[in-house]
């Protein structure tokens, strides 16, 4: 009678875990639990022109020599990240740093104001989705202020893209955002840019074509009145990148970028 109650409640535990697994898989799939039935996702992905190539398939050499100074190109399987990924769930990282402050900036090219709130009254409070009337300078979002000795716990896990640039090293940027929100153009030094939930579309520029754009008009304003309307030989690089794909961008090329979800991601610079 004992072994048989033994084994019942080994079958229970199994059981259980077997429940839990599941349900952290489900949590990943749905987007780290940052999507919601609510949650007003942008549809349209629209087209990719840029190269897309397995990790795998390309050397550094090849790297240098084909993309690193003159294109843009997005690297699929470069790492495997599932770890940190399991750590940029909702959950986890209201769990974890929920009562720390983060550094909120606006969406507008020459601005530099910023906001410091609490990482929880963030989630609850700014990050939602952006209308297409909104402006640069009253839009408020996580990206690139981290104080990098509170999220080094977090930091440390991130596999970061192998392919370094002689004599540049790596600065990590990380971000939440929700639908409709982004940067609009602007241009810095080269990196790379990999979505760890949800879909960030891309739009891209080499140096000696600047777009034309309001610094203070949204990246979602841009694509809804500005795009439409450009002539074939003014259109832009683009592409939307997803979980998994990593995107690396030369120095000085002009960029804008644009959540279609609400998304979880991470950069590094390469200065």
């Amino acid at each position: 009678m004992e072994n048989k109650k033994g084994l019942f409640n080994t079958f229970l535990q199994l059981v259980l875990l077997c429940f839990i697994a599941v349900k952290a898989e489900q949590l990943l799939d749905d987007g780290g639990g940052w999507s919601s039935v609510s949650d007003s996702s942008l549809q349209d992905e629209g087209p990719c022109n840029i190269d897309v190539l397995d990790g795998s398939s390309i050397s550094l050499r090849e790297f240098i020599e084909r993309y690193a100074y003159s294109r843009p190109v997005i690297l699929r399987g470069l790492t495997d990240n599932t770890k940190f990924r399991k750590l940029c769930s909702k959950s986890s990282l209201l769990e974890e740093y929920g009562d720390r402050r983060v550094r909120l900036s606006t969406a507008n090219t020459y601005s530099y104001r910023k906001v410091d709130v609490p990482f929880q009254e963030y989630v609850d409070t700014f990050l939602r989705p952006q209308s297409v009337d909104s402006l640069g300078s009253d839009t408020l979002y996580f990206f690139g202020d981290n104080n990098f000795t509170e999220w080094q716990s977090l930091f440390k896990h991130y596999k970061s893209p192998p392919y370094v640039l002689p004599h540049t090293s790596g600065a990590y940027s990380f971000g939440i955002a929700g639908p409709g929100t982004g940067v609009p153009f602007h241009w810095h030094g080269p990196g790379y840019s990999e979505v760890i939930f949800g879909r960030k579309r891309w739009f891209l520029y080499p140096p000696d074509q600047e777009p034309h754009f309001h610094p203070n008009r949204t990246t979602l304003s841009w694509l809804t009145e500005t795009y439409p309307n450009l002539p074939q030989e003014e259109a832009p690089l683009e592409c939307t990148i997803r979980p998994g794909e990593v995107l690396y961008f030369p120095d000085r090329w002009w960029h804008a970028t644009l959540n279609l979800d609400t998304s979880v991601f991470i950069s590094t610079f390469l200065g």
